[in-house]
């Protein structure tokens, strides 16, 4: 059995952080001039992947090494030399000194989400009978960054430049292949995974508008753990907006709450 403890958030934070740090690595690749960088301080990850980047923050912060005021005099240098904002997601796990410091440093919560976990097992015969998904090669990035941002910006058609940029960033980084799902040989949904030290991280998923209810993300979830489980990992992860409809669909799934973390910012 997993419990929910400082152990599970250890594993859960990690990953997270080392893929954001495959991110902005990325990032810093294809594009050079972003300025993409990021640190280790005080057992957390401070990654700054662009002033607007949602990357952009710290990971793990308070749950390898206890929280010091010292560690927080470097990485907030770190984010405001590069004229960023100062923002932490913090696991509970951290404890209540560490939310009493930053409290105490004028940090305010502005977000609210949970982690999500559940174990991943031997992988059960396919039922999606017309639906195939597979693994994108290096040729089709263009491909999978076209579906994923269709599907991301049907809503919000001014995010389309961010999403294509984002997605072929995602596509590049290491340890995180791209999943598409075809419906009768038509390309209609994608989603990427990273794997680090056994779990692996649910991500990025999304359908185009035309193609959504037909089980494409169902096929897409059931053979990313398919992957994930024969390329050795044992706990899948995925982060919601705590009460939404993600949610929902994750614990639908089999997902379970490990802890919901806040995501703090330091005040001007």
């Amino acid at each position: 059995m997993i419990f929910a403890d400082l152990a599970l958030s250890r594993r859960l934070e990690r990953a997270e952080g080392q893929a954001c740090v495959q991110f902005a690595a990325a990032r810093r690749r294809l594009f050079p001039e972003s300025g993409a960088e990021w640190i280790e301080c005080g057992g957390a990850y401070a990654v700054f992947d662009g002033v607007d980047s949602p990357i952009t923050q710290t990971f793990g912060l308070g749950i390898f090494e206890e929280l010091s005021a010292a560690s927080l005099d470097v990485i907030e240098s770190f984010f405001l030399s590069r004229g960023a904002q100062v923002l932490h997601e913090v696991s509970p796990l951290a404890g209540v000194a560490a939310l009493d410091l930053l409290c105490a440093r004028h940090y305010r919560p502005v977000e609210i989400g949970n982690v999500m976990y559940r174990p991943i097992e031997a992988p059960v015969a396919d039922d999606h009978r017309n639906i195939k998904v597979r693994v994108t090669g290096p040729d089709e990035a263009a491909l999978w960054t076209q579906v994923s941002a269709r599907g991301w910006t049907h809503e919000h058609p001014e995010l389309l430049d961010f999403v294509l940029q984002a997605g072929a960033i995602s596509a590049a980084r290491e340890q995180s292949p791209c999943f598409l799902a075809e419906l009768d040989g038509q390309p209609g949904a994608a989603g990427a995974l990273y794997v680090h030290e056994g779990v692996a991280l649910f991500a990025g998923a999304a359908t185009v508008p035309e193609m959504r209810r037909g089980g494409l993300q169902a096929a897409l979830l059931q053979d990313r753990m398919r992957y994930a489980f024969e390329h050795g990992c044992d706990l899948a992860m995925m982060a919601a907006e705590a009460g939404s409809n993600s949610q929902r669909n994750a614990e639908r799934k089999g997902f379970r709450i490990a802890y919901t973390r806040t995501k703090w910012r330091l005040s001007n």
